[in-house]
């Protein structure tokens, strides 16, 4: 039951913040920014400086509240493990890998991987995705989801790259089970504006209330 619980939790917080800084203090700055807008599904890149302590951090912060936390940018099988020894709730990559998808199955753990094509989805699927990240979505557009639930009905699509405030009833409207947003959310970050964060995750939560209507 903990896959399904905290996949549940992902897809009802309806936008995944993707948080970038370059240095740990910062990580924990730009998620508390985001968690004060509503956002509640946080993915901590592993680009992030002491990724693994920074998440074992918001684990703790977060403990008892709705807010997940995720490892993202997860490439290969160690990274996987060391994130959720130290408490990851969803491990993201930009691409499929089976070695993390066995982990992720081993320990329970939701794993998101990037796709790009049909092919792609399958094999992701095949090795138990059940949320899978379309990347970069920028390039494909909405309509890419559309296409995909063609031959995949029962696929849950979350798009990353292109998301945007003005877009996000877009890619509702073509099937995305939730979406994923960075730099939109983040950026004032950036020159060390917290509460314009704030301001955007509050913006991204009310376009996903909007597009559910």
């Amino acid at each position: 039951m903990q896959r399904a619980n905290l996949l549940e939790k992902v897809l009802k917080s309806g936008v995944v913040s993707v948080v970038r800084a370059d240095s740990p203090e910062k990580a924990i700055k730009i998620v508390e920014a985001v968690v004060a807008g509503g956002i509640s599904s946080i993915e901590l890149t592993y680009s992030v400086p002491k990724a693994n302590d920074v998440i074992a951090k918001l684990v703790e912060k977060y403990q008892g509240t709705n807010v997940v936390i995720g490892a993202g940018t997860v490439l290969d099988p160690t990274s996987a493990r060391l994130a959720i020894i130290a408490g990851a709730q969803f491990v993201v990559s930009p691409s499929f890998n089976v070695e993390v998808a066995k982990i992720c199955n081993l320990y329970q753990i939701p794993y998101v991987p990037g796709i790009l094509t049909p092919k792609e989805a399958q094999i992701a699927l095949e090795y138990g995705s059940e949320l899978i990240k379309l990347f970069p979505g920028d390039i494909t557009g909405p309509k890419m989801i559309k296409d995909l639930k063609g031959p995949f009905p029962y696929i849950n699509i979350l798009p990353s790259g292109g998301v945007n405030v003005d877009n996000v009833a877009d890619w509702f409207a073509a099937g995305a089970a939730a979406v994923s947003a960075g730099g939109g959310v983040t950026a004032p970050a950036l020159t060390g504006d917290y509460a314009a964060v704030t301001e955007n995750a509050k913006k991204f939560i009310a376009a996903f209330e909007e597009a559910q209507k």
